[in-house]
């Protein structure tokens, strides 16, 4: 059986830039990982972490083998 894949990342979006994806402008966050790499998800899947000061924090994606999501938790 394969693993998980895990990646990890900071973001820091504020309130209003996260505004976009509800007013439909934006759908997507792109990262940039721990390890350098670009990293595109929907908003959606970090949309829990929203404040009145946006999102902020060092974060753990879990994916698939084949790269579906299976969750994020904010690490610090």
């Amino acid at each position: 059986m394969t693993q998980h894949q895990t990646i990890r990342f900071s973001i820091h979006i504020s309130y209003a830039q996260y505004l976009k994806v509800y007013q439909g402008i934006a759908k997507t966050i792109t990262v940039v990982s721990d390890d350098g790499k670009s990293v595109v998800f929907p908003a959606g899947n970090i949309q829990s972490f929203l404040t009145r000061q946006g999102i902020n924090g060092h974060f753990e994606m879990e994916l698939t083998p084949l790269h579906k999501f299976v969750g994020i938790k904010k690490i610090r």
